[in-house]
């Protein structure tokens, strides 16, 4: 492909293969499987030849991310190439509907709900920035004015949302107005990747999957978004709010039915105890609820009992009760269906839960129907997995990339004391890790964060490590809220020369999403794998993907499980001129069946001289 449309001067060696990879897959229709850690610029390597291609095909680029800073630098990669080219590479950035609504409260509404919610007030008219937009539907003359005046190609959606607050329009029909001529539009996955979702959003801006290429950011999160998507609950708490709403608005033959079902949930757990799930059959519980109304006409009825209580509440807990119902009765083949017994302050709660165990049910057809389908992302190992999971054409290509950071700069270490196995959990190891981490993150001139694998753990440790420690110590929350997490993290930073130590989990908020470049963040430890016991959904999974891949082990259990170790070890380094240590603290990860998944580039070398090899690396 000639006369690539680059935003920079110069290209990195790494970055110059990868663009020659997206080339030859764009010209044979083929899709990539993409393992390129932090650095090598894969943003710029990805868009740039899509670009390049899309312009002469008529094929428009979805940028699929789920994180903020992305979005950014996906559109100001966009905007780059167009000042440097001279090209109408339009970009337009957008994110969930109900997150672009101006209206007061809809944050607090739950997505079906938010849908529905919008729906009435919009065919009734009475949505004030809808109307102002659309008339019959239509683009209005107001907004096409509007539009033309205001920079949303290349805007981020905060700035969109605050042009439209100011003059009465609705943000969502401003974007999706724009996104029909826009050449990249930087979404969430479920633009592309929620079936129901895709139809709409293309349909409006007159686009089909064939003419789309797709990106997808940070794609090794792919899989379990689309599994959350395609899976649901209801718990005899929900059942308790959704019977209380129904009465309030008069609606108590519905309410009856509902309390019916609470019935037979408290039925199938009979006996249980606490933490305790057991599989439940489709018919098991369809043929119960059968005998209390017909199964279809009863799913109907709750949709038009949740309609009368929306004009009222705005959100109903019925409407959440007729989704799950019409999902119990979808597929047996890559779903699982578990009852749950549980105790939520000092009550018995019974969650029914349609768990989806195959993202490839709704994937393949999908990537397969685009022009060109491109993961990418620092922790896409083993690719073949993913590859698999996602259910991509056999002619897919798979490629790593090595990490463009320099050697020197980086301290890999394994440290083969200690264990986190779930059969040596006591006191006396709590203390071993605590000691050990201690000891690393006293030495280290700088932040550390040490990631563990589960809360229970880390507050054991923490017990410990308080006592020792010599920094100032920073805590995770399993309950924190964006602003929070934002406001912790900065706080952290202003620790760069005197030294804190942050204690986060492995599948935390801090485990991937954010950057502590320069001198922020000296050295990670991963403190052993985030294997728990497997849960009956883990069990299903394992034996699902045996029974597909023969692999139900690695792929259900043991692979995601690592690569969170990485993805966590990753927040160190995270541009060429950062120095760090990365340290994996358990004796499992010199096991062969755990040492062979380190990236080959990453060369941790295994040692228990670790305070010699930090003091050497620091030169202290």
């Amino acid at each position: 492909m000639q006369d690539i449309l680059f935003p920079y001067d110069k290209m990195r060696p790494e970055q110059d293969r990868l663009i020659k990879t997206v080339e030859n897959a764009l010209e044979k229709r083929q899709h990539l499987v993409i393992h390129a850690p932090t650095g090598l610029g894969k943003t710029a390597a990805l868009l740039s030849p899509c670009l390049t291609f899309a312009m002469k095909r008529d094929l428009t680029i979805f940028f699929l991310t789920s994180r903020h800073t992305q979005h950014i630098l996906a559109i100001d990669t966009v905007k780059a190439i167009k000042k440097k080219h001279g090209v109408e590479a339009h970009p337009v950035d957008i994110i969930g509907k109900k997150h672009m609504c101006l209206q007061p409260g809809v944050n607090l509404l739950g997505t079906t709900d938010f849908h529905e919610y919008c729906r009435m007030l919009t065919d009734s008219g009475r949505c004030e920035f809808y109307s102002n937009t659309r008339t019959d539907k239509k683009f209005s003359v107001a907004a096409k004015v509007f539009l033309s005046n205001i920079p949303i190609f290349g805007a981020h959606t905060e700035d969109v949302i605050e042009n439209c607050k100011s003059q009465g329009f609705c943000p969502y029909e401003i974007s999706i107005e724009a996104a029909k001529k826009a050449k990249v539009i930087v979404a969430d996955y479920y633009y592309i990747f929620n079936p129901s979702v895709s139809r709409n959003f293309l349909n409006k801006i007159e686009r089909s999957l064939e003419q789309c290429i797709v990106i997808v950011d940070e794609a090794h999160n792919l899989p379990s978004r689309i599994k959350d998507l395609a899976s649901s609950k209801i718990t005899s708490f929900s059942l308790a709010r959704a019977i209380k709403e129904l009465k309030k608005t008069g609606l108590e033959k519905e309410a009856l039915h509902l309390q019916k079902i609470n019935d037979i949930l408290l039925h199938l757990s009979r006996g249980m105890k606490n933490d305790e799930e057991k599989l439940i059959t489709k018919e098991d519980f369809k043929k119960a609820v059968e005998k209390i109304r017909d199964y279809d006409e009863l799913i109907e009825e709750l949709e038009t009992a949740s309609e009368s209580v929306r004009e009222k509440e705005q959100q109903s807990y019925s409407g959440s009760i007729a989704n799950f119902l019409d999902k119990w009765d979808g597929s047996e083949k890559g779903f699982c269906r578990i009852l749950t017994k549980s105790s939520y302050n000092g009550k018995d709660v019974v969650t029914l839960a349609y768990k989806c165990l195959d993202p490839s049910l709704v994937s393949s057809q999908i990537i397969k129907n685009t022009y060109a389908t491109f993961l990418m992302s620092g922790t896409l190992l083993p690719t073949e997995m993913y590859k698999d999971l996602l259910g991509f054409p056999e002619n897919s290509e798979m490629t790593i990339y090595k990490s463009p950071f320099p050697k020197h700069n980086r301290l890999n270490m394994i440290v083969p004391k200690t264990t986190t196995r779930f059969t040596e959990r006591n006191d006396a190891q709590f203390v071993d890790i605590a000691k050990t981490c201690v000891e690393i993150t006293n030495t280290v001139p700088g932040n550390s964060i040490i990631f563990f694998p589960s809360y229970g753990i880390r507050d054991k440790v923490n017990a410990i490590f308080s006592d020792l420690s010599k920094k100032t110590i920073f805590t995770e929350d399993a309950i924190m809220q964006k602003a929070e997490r934002r406001e912790m993290l900065e706080r952290f930073k202003g620790y760069s020369k005197s030294g804190a130590v942050l204690l986060a989990v492995s599948s935390g908020s801090f485990s991937e999403g954010i950057d502590l470049p320069g001198d922020f963040l000296k050295c990670v430890i991963v403190v052993g794998l985030p294997l728990q016991r497997p849960d009956l959904e883990t069990k299903e999974q394992i034996a699902y993907f045996d029974e597909k891949f023969k692999r139900g082990w690695d792929y259900g259990y043991v692979f995601p499980a690592f690569s969170k170790c990485l993805q966590s070890a990753g927040r160190c380094i995270r541009s060429e001129e950062d120095r760090g240590v990365m340290i994996f603290l358990d004796e499992r990860f010199t096991w062969p069946q755990y040492y062979g998944l380190f990236p080959t580039d990453m060369d941790a070398k295994i040692t228990l001289k670790y305070i010699d090899r930090i003091k050497e690396f620091f030169a202290l």
